[in-house]
């Protein structure tokens, strides 16, 4: 049975699972139209996923994905830590605040969060999937107990293979272009930074599993473009910001719609991991670098979040973690229906055109 036949999808289209971007109700909103939504559960204790996953089940009876961050645990370094806090200082007292004296590794992997796997295995969505990594056995074992399907992250062949030598059923083929953090397993390790193009070719090519397209898709065209590749669907993320039913606020929203939508970059500086945003104040910081290192993730997120309090209680934006893929100068501001809806009539035009293209 083919992976939309399987969710009962009409579309092959999948809704990335933002944490602090996706909500209920666009997730909601796009199961009802035909494709997958999802909620990123990585920021959020195993209560408030319990309470994310309730609200999307009273507004659709479809299927969903969850997905959940499974990264390495930080390691603390105190000079480090200390001297990352000591370099943001001014800038807090820029805007009147004070910069943390320590700093916590603010979100729970779930290769250690018992709480979250009891209530996955309770509440049984339809689809779980994975970002930075691949849980234990045990874990995935609890999970297919109860006839979930099982998605993660491949950036490389190598990532690919690990998620299929675990038996997960499904790979997200998340190309360089894609916006927010990277889904290396090892932020450490280099990076061939392959594109969605290439890397989804490459896995459909040399691996059975179905393979789902993430990265710079922001239209019915870009998700053609993957299904010719042998996708079984495309991921889209950034397409999704800008609808009324996600949680970005007024300065994201601005700056999506602006001329810094143009200039995406990829950074360590907010989150201590690799990850795709718009250029701004916070980003344009790696000037001024020299030879820093941040905090591991998520411990330097803490600083980040900070930051970018203090900063938009003064109305400054610019610190914002504002992740963005290559797509964003694409985006288009719409109800999430109506934005799936445009997405699969752009679709079946681009087949109309292949066809007539073909009898010529």
């Amino acid at each position: 049975m083919s992976f939309l036949d399987c969710l009962a999808l009409s579309l092959p289209i999948v809704q990335a699972p933002m944490a602090g971007v996706s909500t209920p109700e666009l997730a909601a909103a796009v199961c009802n139209s035909g494709g997958l939504g999802s909620l990123g559960l990585g920021a959020t204790d195993a209560a408030g996923a319990r309470a994310m996953i309730e609200a999307l089940r009273e507004r659709t009876d479809r299927a969903f994905n969850v997905n959940l961050f499974v990264h390495s645990a930080a390691t603390p370094d105190v000079n480090r830590d200390a001297a990352w806090l000591e370099w943001l200082t001014p800038l807090f007292e820029e805007f009147g605040g004070t910069a943390p004296t320590t700093l916590r590794e603010i979100y729970t992997s779930f290769g250690n969060d018992e709480a979250m796997l009891r209530m996955l295995v309770e509440t049984r969505p339809p689809v779980v999937s994975f970002h930075f990594g691949v849980p234990l056995e045990a874990s995935l074992s609890a999970l297919r107990s109860r006839g979930i399907m099982l998605m993660a992250t491949a950036t490389n062949l190598q990532e690919a293979e690990t998620i299929d030598r675990a038996g997960i059923d499904v790979i997200i083929a998340q190309g360089i272009e894609a916006g927010g953090h990277r889904g290396v397993f090892n932020p450490d390790d280099a990076d061939d930074g392959l594109g969605t193009i290439a890397l989804t070719r490459l896995l459909t090519r040399k691996l059975r599993r179905p393979v789902v397209a993430a990265g710079g898709i922001m239209d019915g065209a870009g998700i053609s473009a993957v299904l010719d590749l042998g996708a079984v669907a495309a991921q889209l993320g950034t397409a999704f910001i800008a609808c009324p039913e996600s949680a970005a606020d007024d300065g994201y929203r601005t700056a999506l719609a602006g001329p810094g939508a143009s200039h995406t970059v990829l950074t360590k500086l907010i989150s201590g991991r690799p990850a795709r945003a718009l250029a701004n104040r916070f980003t344009d910081l790696a000037r001024t670098l020299a030879d820093r290192r941040a905090p591991d993730y998520p411990i330097a997120y803490d600083a980040g979040k900070a930051l970018h309090a203090a900063a938009r209680a003064r109305g400054e934006h610019g610190f914002g973690a504002h992740w963005a893929g290559q797509g964003a100068p694409l985006s288009r501001a719409m109800p999430a229906a109506a934005l799936v809806a445009t997405l699969a009539k752009e679709i079946e035009e681009t087949r109309k055109h292949r066809a007539h293209r073909s009898r010529f």
